[in-house]
């Protein structure tokens, strides 16, 4: 995806849980790890995340292979999936792991996998060390029970490129776990009731629906520059990668040509990114490897959708030049049925948008002085409705914000390259007397240099962080905190032979998840390859 030069180069908490794994952990608890090489040499850990894997209720469970391949080409994988009649339908978890191998030279790949027609997965790949690397994904995959109860076409693509020079093979397994419900473990609670994939332009609901929404999986990627979206200048500006508009983004939903919903996409950096793929062999970034969907809620809409007729659903990306690829959004609908009522009434009440807010700002540089783009962005939304259902009239309203502030710094040659970037998505849902509050903040702060003797060196910070607040009739409230923090430094020699880079990094992963259902705090550190630190503090 991205290849070794220097150039121009964070949905709801609630539907977001997923971690990856590794065969081989340092011990938990003990801070004080292996003794790393002086330098990084043809073999490195498994790759590995300080992120919390999935928790499970400790009941029988079963096990279902959803695919299993080797990607050396575009070639999807096709199957059929069928339900384990051992467990029934009374699942309390299901879980997703993806396993993988891979060993050789090979560049970042980005894959999906759709059961269904409907996406449960979007990942992408590790870079591997020439003695091979295995790695693992788990994710809770519990809310697409509607389309799992049934058999299904299974299709999976890490689309891949093997030749002479790019020798790793993609060697995967993927499964589904589904943990059953029983004693005082109950069911998945509040799971949609009808999972629908977006494969067209129009839409046509359940008329008895009472909660509508969309998850997109935007991802910027493909080699290009829309892959480093957030690096792009205006024309009038020296720079490789660029857009009229600068580069601000936004995940927008329309409905029957009006706006229905507007997020910030989540600055995604893959593992050759920053042009320093020493930066991610042991640890990725943020969501590199467990792609998590853009959520609209779309509630305020239901009382149109649900009359019966087709109606035009559409997901773009806000800011992109016109023609120009890079772009994906697979969009996948859920909705909740109102079990009482055959046909659910309601309208559309209010719709207030302000006018979309975009500056990119370009100083030119100087002698003493390098080229300088600083860009301000945001925009607001507010959509409100309501609906009549066999309990009562329910009113939703759905407010969001989205802002981008960032300052783009780079020399003649694009030497040095430094961006310091900040978004922000906040966003509130009002259904009756319950009011959910999330606050989403997406940080990005680096600089790539080569200096003498060819040396590159990356220097690069990336936060994603969610507080999230529920409060309901009065009630105390509940809080999420969530705060995913990367710290990278690594520095190779460019134009040689892999065994002539002498390539040394250090990577530090601090992941924390606290509020009223607890605690999780862990830190790791790799230095040259080898995991020196693994921290709990929970």
């Amino acid at each position: 995806m991205r290849s070794p030069r220097i150039t121009s180069a964070l949905g709801a908490l609630l539907l977001a849980a997923g971690a990856l794994l590794t065969a081989q952990p340092a011990a938990a608890g003990d801070p004080n790890g292996p003794t790393p090489p002086a330098e990084f040499t043809t073999d490195w850990h498994d790759p590995v995340t300080a992120a919390p894997p999935v928790d499970t209720p400790g009941t029988p469970s079963c096990e279902v292979v959803l695919a299993a391949a080797r990607f050396r080409d575009f070639t999807p994988y096709r199957g059929s999936y069928t339900p384990p009649k051992e467990c029934g339908t009374d699942w309390n978890k299901v879980v997703l792991r993806l396993e993988g191998e891979v060993k050789g030279r090979q560049y970042d790949r980005l894959g999906h996998v759709s059961v269904g027609g409907v996406e449960i997965l979007r990942t992408s790949t590790p870079q591997p060390s020439p003695d091979g690397i295995t790695w693992s994904v788990e994710k809770d995959v519990t809310r697409y029970r509607d389309v799992l109860t049934r058999p299904q076409p299974v299709e999976m693509l890490i689309g891949n490129v093997v030749n002479e020079t790019y020798t790793g093979v993609l060697d995967v397994r993927v499964t589904l776990t589904f943990h059953t419900a029983r004693g005082r473990v109950r069911p998945a609670a509040g799971t949609p009731d009808r999972v629908l994939p977006l494969t067209g332009a129009t839409l046509t609901t359940p008329r008895n629906t009472e909660r509508v929404l969309a998850e997109v999986y935007a991802t910027g990627s493909g080699g290009g520059c829309e892959e480093y979206w957030y690096l792009s200048v205006p024309d009038a500006a020296p720079y490789s990668c660029r857009a009229s508009g600068g580069p601000h983004r936004e995940v927008r939903v329309s409905v029957d040509g009006r706006l229905a919903g507007i997020a910030a996409p989540f600055p995604t950096v893959w593992t050759g990114g920053w042009s320093n793929p020493f930066l991610w062999y042991v640890t990725p970034g943020p969501r590199a490897f467990d792609v998590r969907p853009v959520v609209h809620d779309l509630t305020p809409f239901a009382g149109i959708l649900n009359d019966g007729r087709p109606h035009r659903v559409e997901v773009a990306v806000a800011g992109v030049p016109a023609g120009q690829a890079g772009w994906s959004v697979p969009t996948n609908i859920l909705l909740w049925q109102d079990e009482g009522s055959r046909v659910v009434t309601g309208g559309l009440d209010r719709h207030e948008e302000t006018a979309p807010r975009n500056s990119s700002v370009y100083t030119p540089g100087t002698a003493g002085a390098l080229h300088r783009l600083d860009t301000d962005a945001g925009h607001r939304l507010t959509v409100a409705g309501h609906l009549n259902t066999s309990h009562g009239r329910v009113a939703t309203t759905v407010t969001r914000s989205v802002g981008h502030t960032s300052v783009h710094r780079w020399g003649e040659g694009e030497n040095p390259d430094a961006l310091t970037a900040r978004w922000t998505d906040r966003e509130t849902v009002a259904v009756g007397r319950a009011v959910t509050r999330t606050d989403r903040t997406y940080t990005m702060d680096g600089e790539t240099t080569v200096g003498a003797g060819d040396r590159l060196r990356t220097v690069l910070t990336l936060g994603d962080r969610a507080d999230t607040t529920v409060l309901r009739d009065g009630r105390p409230p509940s809080r999420s905190r969530l705060d995913d923090t990367y710290t990278g430094d690594a520095t190779y020699t460019t134009g040689v032979p892999r065994e002539e880079r002498h390539a040394v990094g250090t990577t530090t992963e601090r992941y924390r998840l606290y509020g009223s259902g607890g605690c999780y705090d862990r830190t790791l550190t790799a230095v040259q390859g080898t995991v020196t630190r693994d921290l709990r503090r929970c």
